[in-house]
This record gives C-alpha cells, structure tokens and sequence, in this order.
C-alpha cells in the first residue's frame, strides 16, 4: 500500500475533522460534570414506573434548592443534579420524595467548586507531564538513529498525532454534549490518559520497525522505508485494535450507565489512534524529513 505517497489525503482528512472540533469547542464549549465545576449528583432508580421530571421538581420545590437538572436513565431510573448541598440537604430531599415514591438511591456525589476547580488544574498539569515523559522516553528509545531525522523528531511526531487524537475525542464529546448532554467528568479523562498510552504505544511499534529498517536497509531511499515499515505493521495494529474494540463494545452494551460515555471515549480513541499512526505520525516523519533536506 501507497500509504506515505498518499500522505496529502490523508492530512486532509485528518485537517478537516480537527477543524470541525476546534470549531465545535468555540461554538459550544465544554459541557462539564460536576467533577470539575462543582455540584451535586444524585441518581434513583425508582421500583415501578418511572415519573415525569416535572413530578420530581414539584416534591422539592418546597426546599428552595435553585434549578434542577433532571435526567431520565435506562428504564427506572433518574439523575438529578443541583448545586453543592449538605449531607443534612440530602436527607431531606431523599425524605421528600420518599413521600410520593418508591425508589433507591444508587449514587450519591457532591463536590465543592474549589475542588472542581483544583480537578480541572491537575487535569491539565496530568496530562501535560504524560506528554512530556513520552517525548523524553522516544528520545531516549531512538537514540540510536541520528540520520535523517533526529531521535527528538521521532518524540515530537508522536505528540503531535497525540494532540490530534485528543482534539478528535474532546470535539466528538463537546457534540455529544451538546446534543445529548453528555458531560466532561473525571471518567472521560482517565479514558483521554488510556488513549494517550494507546496510541503511543501503537505509532511507537511503527516507529521501532522504522528504525530497524533504517539500520539494515541503509540504500533505501527514506520515503520508501517508512513506508514499508507501515506496510509491515499495518496487519498487527488493525488486528490489536479490532480485538481492543471487540472486548469494549462489549462492555459499552452490556455494561452500566456509569462507564457508558467513559467506554465509548475509549472506543473512538481507539479507532482515532489507530488510525493517527498508520496514517498520519509516519507520514508526517516524511514530511520533517524532505523540510529538512531543503534547508
């Protein structure tokens, strides 16, 4: 396969999606849970029927607890979100509806704004510190190869096709927000850290056999090499995936409410990383190479 020579396509395709996530994330915005902006969570599964939201909202009304965000679940249940409130809070609006229904109380979270605040910071700084230990591990695995592209090349290449996996999942979960209200929470970023070492993982083996062939194939025009190491690796990443993808759909069906949305980031980070080092991590190690043989 003509991977490499194709490299323009595929940066187009890959160019367009990032494009409609950034313009997603300025459009909308991060739809967050209450992990990272504070508040209450409280989820019910109710015996029989499950009641309107409207007959929830009218038992606690008459606690003054500002807007409540009600969500219908599966089939019996109910999540309903409010702002930061006591545990003496809790108990009252479990007795209110207590009152009218007959349910369970299967979650009950609450989390402060200065903690959500202190989440969203460490977040960051989480992922920050992964991205720069794979760098300083690439560099350090590829030392070896000096000629043409510096073993730092290698590091940087594959945070960038990490940057375009991120950008692909945050932009897919910032629609999914919008239109299904899926939120941000703690759950969807460990699923970003499982992608992140993923995909690393993933262009890293290509990478390897790169470099491999770069060492006995010394006659072999670079181009030609990366794009045979491609071709050597392209069977196993897409078996490894299928399998990956195999046992998460799985779980995704059959699985609770809670890690639905967690299991579905990790889904599409699959498919997105697979894709980011066959198609767009090797091919770009190309491109650095031909910019640097101009200079």
């Amino acid at each position: 396969m003509k991977i490499i020579q194709r490299r323009k396509i595929f940066f187009v395709i890959s160019g367009t999606i990032c494009l409609i996530s950034i313009i997603s994330i300025i459009l909308w915005g991060f739809n967050f849970g209450i992990d990272f902006k504070g508040g209450t969570l409280i989820e019910l599964s109710f015996k029989d029927s499950r009641p309107e939201t409207q007959k929830i909202t009218q038992s606690l009304e008459s606690l003054e607890l500002g807007t409540l965000n009600i969500q219908p679940v599966e089939e019996k249940d109910l999540i309903v979100r409010l702002k930061s409130i006591t545990e003496e809070d809790h108990q009252k609006i479990i007795a209110n509806l207590k009152k009218n229904f007959e349910f369970q109380e299967k979650r009950f979270e609450s989390i402060g704004p200065v903690i959500g605040q202190e989440l969203k910071t460490k977040t960051f700084y989480s992922i920050v510190l992964a991205l720069i230990g794979m760098v300083l591990y690439i560099a350090w695995a590829f030392w070896k190869v000096s000629k043409p592209v510096t073993s730092w090349k290698y590091g940087v290449i594959a945070i960038i096709a990490l940057f375009h996996d991120i950008l692909i999942a945050v932009g897919l979960f910032v629609v999914l927000g919008h239109f299904l209200k899926v939120e941000i929470n703690a759950y969807f970023v460990a699923a970003l850290l499982t992608i992140l070492g993923y995909s690393v993982n993933d262009t890293i083996v290509i990478f390897d056999r790169t470099r491999e062939n770069l060492l006995h194939r010394t006659s072999q025009e670079f181009e030609e090499t990366v794009n045979r190491s491609v071709n050597e690796n392209i069977i196993r990443s897409l078996n490894t995936s299928l399998t990956t993808l195999f046992v998460l759909l799985a779980v995704y069906f059959l699985g609770g409410e809670t890690i639905k949305y967690f299991v579905l980031a990790l889904i599409f980070g699959v498919m997105i990383g697979t894709y980011s080092s066959i198609f767009i991590a090797s091919p770009l190690l190309v491109v650095w190479q031909r910019l640097s043989m101009r200079r």
